[in-house]
């Protein structure tokens, strides 16, 4: 009888691991997420503003675009590439979750990825193509 006691207890304790802790991955991705679209939003603020004046074309500026995005990572505390490629600035983030439950069992941490991308608009009433 404590055998299956046991199994059981341990059972329940592995769900109970796996709801807790892949919930909060799964929160932890979605934070990642969130802050590499926030990132990317923040680099594509970085216009070259001397061609804007000129004749009205928009573009990144890269290095800027890039130190922008890069120190909105910073103030958030997150860790991360960021790319600039034409008009678009991608950012990717790594999180890692620190596991409660499942530690127990050897899973210490979780990795999480997010990815955002976005490029300069043009006005509010609409989105260029």
């Amino acid at each position: 009888m404590t055998a299956f006691v046991l199994a059981l207890l341990i059972g329940l304790l592995a769900l109970t691991g796996l709801s807790l802790d892949g919930g909060l991955a799964l929160a932890s991705k979605v934070r990642a997420g969130g802050q590499a679209e926030s990132a990317a939003r923040a680099g594509a603020q970085a216009l070259d503003l001397a061609t804007y004046r000129a004749n009205g074309t928009v573009r990144l500026d890269p290095g800027r675009a890039r130190e922008l995005a890069q120190w909105y990572l910073a103030g958030v505390g997150a860790t991360g590439t960021v790319q600039v490629a034409g008009d678009t600035v991608t950012v990717e983030v790594t999180a890692i979750y620190r596991t409660q439950l499942l530690s127990l069992v050897g899973i210490e941490d979780i990795q999480t990825h997010g990815r955002g991308a976005a490029h300069p608009q043009r006005g509010v009433t609409g989105i260029e193509p």
